[in-house]
């Protein structure tokens, strides 16, 4: 009877911070061919990028130990 709203809920959320990345990622294009780009900028996008590298590595370590240890990690 719940089932559906985790899925409702996700995908609301994904598309609420779809919508905003997109237009974050317009204004600061878009202010970025105003002038010269901002080393502020430079520096948030290769945080982020080492953020989200390391957020992929921890997932996979993590279920490869999970495996390891013989967790059952499939979904219903």
């Amino acid at each position: 009877m719940m089932d559906w709203v985790p899925i409702v809920f996700v995908t609301f959320k994904v598309l609420v911070f779809g919508t905003g990345m997109f237009f974050a990622i317009k204004w600061h294009y878009e202010r970025g061919k105003k002038g010269k780009q901002s080393p502020v900028l430079r520096a948030g996008g290769k945080v982020a990028a080492i953020f989200v590298l390391s957020l992929l590595g921890l997932s996979l370590l993590t279920f490869g130990l999970g495996r390891m240890l013989g967790l059952d990690l499939t979904f219903p």
